[in-house]
């Protein structure tokens, strides 16, 4: 068991006699980390060393702020063992899975640290020949970036990246299911030479969360998280009119016509599904096959989903691992069993396994209906219900028929429907022959209750700055 300490105002903080987070395994249950809860003595800290590092920061050339941001990617990728081990430990994740995570999350900084010399203002045409219209793009200041336990390393690189580069200061609180990682690579916020609190990295309780959201020194909160989550950053974004920027649930329809190659989407569909045990937004999370291949691809999905091992990955890394908690896995186990009674067919998996860990099985089920519970709200883990579909308009109408809007998965040739869907799906990825990946040049937002804002590309740099118009009198 290691203990971690809270990065605050450019350095590690003593381990204080305070309340702290028992780090479990999902793997095996067992505790291997604890991290102190920072108290509001420490929040307070944070918040007023980076709102005076940020000022300096922002003043700097912003080619300056590149240069910095490629010194802390370089900082990542060496130390990308330790951070992997650390985030391996108290995700399930294997130990390869864990240290590439940080290092793609190096080249995402490094594609950010690119925005120096194309964050770009406008000029605007005035009505009076002697005035010029100029609008600037600015940093808000300061902001809290609150981080998911899935991909924990990722998200933060993903969110405090093209926060400093357009200027600001960040308070980051990772999950407290996942935080240890974060404090390792907080080392490598040590190393870079940044201003001395730009960049603090806290373990946080719900409360202490909420005193920082609400400090009149944050003017944006950042969040990859359930939509229970993003509510509670709507409220307290409230306090004091701070910009939220939320990536919230999904329930990605994978859209499958009589023409796609059931073999390939078989194969797709599995491992899209399983990886990190099913826990990613974008996920495919409900299937619409058309009812001429129905059979055919529920058999080749049958076959595969009952054959995927899972286990500890440090001891065999071809398995999928487990659910990241106790409490998720329970919630799981007892959807699928109220899909089963409300009349779905259990065509793999559905158990609980023995023995510990919180490992549930990959598990398909068919005969399901628009609406039931599998296929109206969000289930984080390894379970896909299957439904049929008659025609394109059918399974358009069907995928659009939902709450959430985050991706979306089409598998066919035919130009005509791949237009219609380009067209009139709503949200905000289509996928085309593919599975997502969130290509970081991209711009990853979701449309309805799947989030405001967004991240990555150009579009989600821009999130993270403010406008000011500048009226020029000649």
């Amino acid at each position: 068991m290691i203990l971690y300490r809270n990065f605050v105002s450019g350095h590690f903080l003593d381990p204080a006699d305070t309340p702290r987070i028992a780090v479990r395994s999902p793997a095996s249950g067992l505790t291997v980390a604890e991290i102190p809860l920072a108290s509001s003595t420490d929040i307070a800290a944070a918040i007023a060393t980076a709102r005076d590092a940020q000022r300096r920061w922002a003043a700097l050339p912003a080619i300056e702020r590149g240069n910095a941001l490629r010194r802390l990617a370089d900082g990542i990728e060496a130390q990308a063992d330790r951070i992997g081990a650390a985030l391996a430990a108290e995700s399930g994740k294997s130990r390869t899975d864990a240290r590439g995570e940080a290092i793609y999350g190096a080249e995402l900084m490094r594609y950010h640290a690119e925005w120096a010399r194309r964050i770009e203002g406008e000029i605007i045409p005035s009505d009076d020949p002697d005035e010029t219209l100029m609008l600037r793009r600015e940093p808000i200041g300061l902001v809290a970036c609150l981080i998911p336990f899935n991909y924990p390393i990722y998200t933060l690189i993903r969110k405090i990246a093209p926060a400093l580069i357009a200027g600001n200061g960040v308070v980051v609180r990772p999950s407290n299911a996942t935080p240890a990682s974060a404090l390792v690579l907080a080392e490598c916020v040590a190393e870079a030479e940044l201003p001395a609190g730009l960049v603090s990295i806290l373990a946080m309780d719900h409360d202490a969360a909420a005193r920082l959201c609400t400090d009149p020194a944050i003017g944006m909160i950042t969040l990859t998280g359930s939509v229970t989550a993003g509510r509670a950053v709507l409220d307290y974004a409230k306090a004091n009119i701070a910009k939220p920027s939320l990536e919230l649930g999904g329930k990605t329809p994978v859209i499958v016509a009589p023409d796609a190659d059931l073999d390939a989407v078989a194969a797709g569909l599995l491992a899209a599904k399983t990886t990190h045990c099913g826990q990613l937004c974008t996920a495919p999370a409900r299937l619409y096959a058309h009812r001429s291949i129905h059979d055919a691809l529920l058999a080749r999905l049958r076959d595969a989903f009952r054959a995927r091992p899972f286990g500890d990955r440090a001891v065999d890394p071809a398995r999928m691992g487990p659910l990241q908690t106790e409490a998720a896995r329970s919630a799981l186990h007892a959807m699928v069993e109220r899909a089963v009674a409300e009349g779905a067919v259990l065509e793999a998996g559905g158990t609980l396994p023995e023995g510990p860990g919180w490992f549930y099985p990959p598990t398909l089920l068919s005969g399901c209906r628009q609406d039931m519970e599998i296929v109206r709200e969000e289930v984080f883990g390894p379970v896909l219900p299957v439904l049929v579909y008659d025609d394109a308009e059918e399974s358009l109408a069907l995928a659009n028929d939902h709450q959430y809007g985050l991706s979306s998965v089409l598998f066919t040739n035919d130009h005509r429907t791949i237009m219609r869907f380009a067209g009139a799906i709503e949200a905000g990825e289509l996928y085309v022959n593919r599975f997502p990946a969130d290509p970081y040049q991209g711009f990853h937002a979701g449309w309805k209750r799947s989030g405001l804002g967004g991240d990555d590309g150009k579009h989600g740099m821009l999130e993270f700055t403010q406008t000011r118009l500048v009226i020029l009198k000649h």
